[in-house]
């Protein structure tokens, strides 16, 4: 009997060894992956235990095939999800052009494997196989909601959004920011309520201004998680104003026919050090994966 179950408890150890390879270093021809092995591996990716494990290893192995080649390369593994394959699906008949719009969310701040954060990580994932979506990416890092205004008005912007389907914004966190960094000595709630209503008229132009240049696109604002939770994790207002302020974007964009609120401060509100890029501020590689996944399962559920 002894020797039956050590037979078995080896026989599994092979098992787990060769299915963390597949899974963990997959063989060049994988990118030809049919979409019905896509979805039998989402459901162990939902089944397993060691999910968690393998994301990681994965995600460090494709750092590690960006750093010896100096070709950034996503985590496919982690992001090629149903909602990826929707999109795939959703794009496949039709050119789309996506333009995003923002601050460093958009820029990719924090991410060390793919440029663009969570737009490089849709980029990649997406135009995998095919060009089927082109993205423009006007992220740039420290934008507050009034600069995003003005920016709207260059020339390459304004043509970018012009001829988009789909617009995708972040902004918001740095007004917060500019507030905080103004009062930091004497930090009070009634200290963000003239920012708060700048950020609405703003918020407000800048859909005003989209849908002037065209009325066609869906516009999708995300909203913004509380990036001060490392710095002030004692500060519990903090929490509470940026609950508001998304609020105030979810109100502002069901104003509007073509605009869509996407919440991503549920994704951050564990304080997993993981998700946060070495700043504690930005998000990580594995951060932006979980935030291009939110977008996603926003856009293909339109």
């Amino acid at each position: 009997m002894n020797k039956r179950l050590y037979t078995l408890i080896i026989l599994g150890i092979l098992l787990i060894g060769i299915t963390l390879f597949l899974v963990v270093d997959p063989p060049e021809n994988s990118k030809n992956v049919s979409t019905d092995n896509n979805e039998q591996q989402e459901q162990k990716e939902d089944t397993k235990d060691t999910a968690d494990k393998e994301e990681k290893t994965s995600q460090d192995d494709n750092q590690t095939s960006a750093e010896t080649t100096g070709k950034p390369m996503t985590n496919l593994q982690d992001i090629f999800s149903e909602a990826v394959q929707r999109t795939i699906n959703f794009f496949s008949n039709r050119e789309a052009n996506v333009t995003a719009l923002g601050d460093s969310l958009t820029q990719g701040v924090g991410d060390n494997v793919v440029d663009g954060g969570y737009v490089g990580i849709l980029d990649n994932t997406i135009n995998r196989n095919n060009q089927l979506v082109t993205f423009d990416n006007y992220g740039k890092r420290g934008n507050r909601s009034d600069q995003l205004l003005k920016r709207l008005e260059k020339p390459k912007v304004t043509q970018s959004v012009e001829e988009a389907d789909i617009v995708l914004i972040t902004i918001g966190a740095n007004d917060i920011m500019q507030v905080v960094k103004e009062n930091f000595t004497d930090l009070k709630i009634n200290d963000f309520t003239p920012a708060k209503e700048a950020y609405e008229d703003n918020l407000q132009e800048i859909l005003d201004k989209i849908n002037t240049l065209n009325d066609n696109a869906e516009i999708y604002l995300i909203g913004i998680y509380n990036p001060f939770m490392h710095y002030f994790p004692n500060i519990k207002e903090l929490s509470m104003i940026v609950e508001d302020w998304n609020k105030t974007s979810r109100r502002i964009t069901e104003q509007y026919d073509h605009a869509t609120f996407i919440p991503i401060a549920d994704l951050f509100k564990s304080g997993d050090k993981e998700l946060f890029a070495e700043d504690n501020f930005h998000p990580s590689h594995q951060g932006y994966q979980l935030f291009a996944r939110r977008v996603l399962k926003y856009v293909t559920e339109q």
